[in-house]
């Protein structure tokens, strides 16, 4: 009788734990590695001298790509959604402008275009529902084709499906500039701003990217934000706890040090020395990691992300109720354009009139995010990769934090000066944690690094090395990496055709 197939997963972030979990759902056998203590990667809660802080990612859109893989180990959609405890984060944003003016952006999208005439008057706001519209047309059309989409070759790429769906972007205007896009339906530079800021989740200057990207504004504005009660972290915990109950294997603490290659395909995953057999892998690793597991060097040189820097500390409880803020405050300098200029150039440099994201969690979480009479609070300004400008953050990074907090309290955020602060992660810090250029955000997404052309989840040479996560498509942010896990479930599943599915197993933590 035929073995049971057996796949592991290098990293419980939410990208190998969505690959995880549709792949036991199929019934194939699964082992987690993880290098560190928990699961989640970079969507994570710390705690911080007794304080609980989001350290990794900040922002939760569509949850419906959490409970897609959960429902594959047969968990009801409100049954996940129930362990996640999850809040609407209302204003999803807030945001400050060098002006002087505030917009604070409603959870539901029917209910912006009355906050744009609120902050701004009727004639900034003329325009904002179609833009909304419009927005939820670029994701429709790019969405299932150009994102959720194993590509085989040419053949797909030239297909009646993705020819289909690049002819309702052009009729859409999608593949213009983002900035120009946005500024047919709303003349405000302000309210234009705000639909075009996520650009930087994928690395691109708004004024230089593609109206492709507007479907990032559609997924967190257009769609709302979420919050887990407890933190971020308890999205991994959830996913990781489903799969041990469903017999998957994880193993917390185990990095793993070079994969074993057979005859073209991979045989096994080298962890403390001992080899666990593997009939497919998935790495979620950077790319130059997973080359790096093989003993190899990847040829395609990759341009990176910005990075940032992000100052954790606490306020006395009450010090907050003075600011024009929310969990997430965007503070806008008025040098927009210049930022990015300073941010990505070739050399880079430090921003010289910041924009930032101010995080305060206990906006939605109370009980999690403010204790002992303090406040929990994150700063993050962003900042050149290494590449790009590599400064020595190591020293540098106090004095820079310091110098962000009192601009932010001469901007209108009084006390924040104050802020004990109790950890600060910089470029250098993020390189040490195997991050290349020492960024969190990946490789940016240029238009050769984007869609079809971003790194392939296969590896070339290698029949049965898959890969999911930031680095690969489709591409960075939470919904993005959960896509990825599905995709390259789906590669393994192909590989695997046929296999023999395995039987119900006891699973665990190990």
């Amino acid at each position: 009788m035929p073995s049971v197939p057996h796949v592991v997963v290098i990293g419980a972030g939410l990208s190998g734990l969505a690959a995880a979990a549709r792949l036991r759902g199929r019934g194939f056998a699964v082992t987690v590695v993880e290098a560190t203590g928990t699961p989640g990667g970079l969507v994570r809660t710390e705690t911080l001298a007794g304080h609980r802080f989001d350290t990794g990612a900040t922002i939760l859109t569509m949850p419906e790509l959490i409970t897609d893989p959960l429902a594959e180990l047969g968990l009801a959609p409100s049954a996940v959604l129930d362990a996640l405890a999850l809040r609407p984060v209302d204003p999803g944003y807030v945001m400050n402008y060098a002006d002087g003016t505030t917009l604070a952006l409603p959870h539901r999208a029917s209910d912006i275009p009355a906050a744009v005439t609120r902050a701004f008057g009727p004639q900034a706001a003329r325009g904002t529902t179609e833009l909304l519209a419009w927005l939820r047309r670029v994701y429709d059309a790019e969405f299932g084709t150009f994102i959720d989409r194993n590509y085989g070759g040419l053949t797909d790429l030239a297909g009646a499906e993705t020819r289909s769906a690049a002819a309702r972007l052009i009729r859409l205007r999608a593949l213009g500039g983002l900035t120009g896009a946005v500024a047919r339906f709303v003349a405000d530079e302000r309210v234009q701003r705000a639909f075009t800021f996520q650009a930087l989740y994928a690395g691109v200057p708004p004024h230089r990217a593609r109206a492709i990207y507007a479907i990032i504004a559609d997924m967190d504005i257009g769609r709302g934000l979420w919050a887990p009660t407890g933190g971020m972290g308890r999205i991994g915990q959830v996913m990781a706890g489903a799969l041990a109950d469903a017999g998957a294997v994880l193993h917390y603490g185990t990095r793993a040090e070079a994969l074993v290659c057979d005859s073209g395909s991979v045989t096994g995953v080298v962890v403390d020395g001992e080899t666990i057999a593997a009939d497919a892998v998935i790495a979620t690793t950077e790319r130059d990691n997973v080359a790096g597991l093989l003993g190899t060097r990847p040829r395609r040189r990759l341009r990176y992300s910005p990075s940032a820097v992000v100052a954790h500390g606490v306020l006395p409880t009450g010090t907050t109720e003075a600011w024009a803020a929310g969990h997430h405050t965007l503070d806008f300098g008025a040098a927009w354009s210049q930022t990015f200029a300073e941010i990505t150039g070739r050399p880079g440099r430090v921003m010289s009139d910041g924009s930032f994201l101010i995080t305060r969690a206990a906006v939605s979480d109370p009980g999690t995010f403010a204790a002992g009479g303090f406040e929990s609070v994150s700063v993050l300004a962003p900042a050149p990769n290494l590449e790009s400008a590599p400064l020595d953050w190591d020293g540098v990074a106090g004095p820079y934090v310091t110098e962000v907090l009192a601009t932010l309290a001469a901007r209108g955020y009084p006390g924040i000066d104050g802020l004990r602060v109790l950890r600060i992660d910089h470029p250098r810090s993020w390189l040490r944690a195997g991050l290349p250029a020492g960024t969190p955000f990946s490789a940016a997404h240029t238009v050769a690094q984007t869609g079809p052309l971003r790194t392939r989840n296969t590896w070339p040479g290698l029949d049965n090395l898959f890969l999911a996560g930031s680095a690969t498509v489709p591409g960075v942010g939470i919904p993005p990496v959960l896509v990825s896990g599905g995709l390259a479930a789906d590669r393994v599943s192909a590989r695997l055709a046929g296999a023999r599915p395995a039987p119900a197993a006891e699973g665990g933590v190990r």
